[in-house]
């Protein structure tokens, strides 16, 4: 009886410390991606989803950490993995979003930062991002009135960055909005007086205000 007791009792403890390390291994990953430690932080989920494939917090952290590292074509692929096991996660879904536009394909991210924003119905923390991004995708597709509410919407998720201040103003200045530019550029130098860009673009939509 006695020996049936220590045995359960052994069996309980490796348990509770195979579980332990299993914590510290994802914690380890989240903590290492948060300290910039980018490739470690993908090594880590790989060892993750090499145990158990369809880990969804190991995809979504190692592709935070791939984009970080500018590996955005390893990132692409391994979100779309993800995606295929859990289609509605909505980290991933950005993520991807992300990789495709810094890889310059741009209707796929606009695709994927199009179903973020409406699945996180403007509470989740990637709304900001997602409206800049889609700013910046249609700049490059030269639809500045389009890129001018994208990036409104950004700057009123996350008002204090003045580089997106920058960006809105350009989108207005190129709409041929000069008024609404220039209240722009104001309010980056308000919050970064010594950006050049707000400061040069301050200076031509003044001109041609004259």
């Amino acid at each position: 009886m006695k020996m049936k007791i220590k045995i359960f009792a052994f069996s309980l403890l490796l348990s509770v410390n195979t579980l332990f390390a299993q914590t510290a291994v994802k914690q380890d990953a989240l903590v290492l991606y948060h300290n910039g430690n980018y490739k470690d932080a993908i090594a880590v989920c790989e060892a993750e989803l090499a145990e158990n494939p369809k880990r969804v917090e190991s995809y979504v952290v190692m592709c935070w950490a791939l984009v970080r590292n500018k590996q955005y074509v390893e990132a692409e692929v391994r979100a779309t993995e993800a995606l295929a096991i859990s289609p509605y996660d909505l980290r991933l879904i950005e993520i991807l979003g992300e990789a495709k536009y810094y890889l310059g394909k741009n209707n796929g991210a606009m695709e994927q930062f199009q179903k973020y924003v409406a699945g996180a119905q403007e509470n989740g923390s990637r709304v900001g991002v997602s409206y800049y991004y889609m700013g910046e995708i249609f700049i490059r597709q030269a639809r500045y009135q389009h890129a001018d509410i994208a990036l409104s919407s950004a700057v009123k998720k996350e008002p204090q960055l003045d580089t997106w201040w920058v960006r809105l103003g350009y989108a207005r200045e190129m709409a041929g909005n000069y008024n609404e530019s220039l209240a722009a550029y104001e309010e980056a130098l308000r919050l970064n007086s010594s950006s050049i860009d707000a400061s040069r673009g301050r200076e031509r939509v003044s001109a041609k205000l004259q």
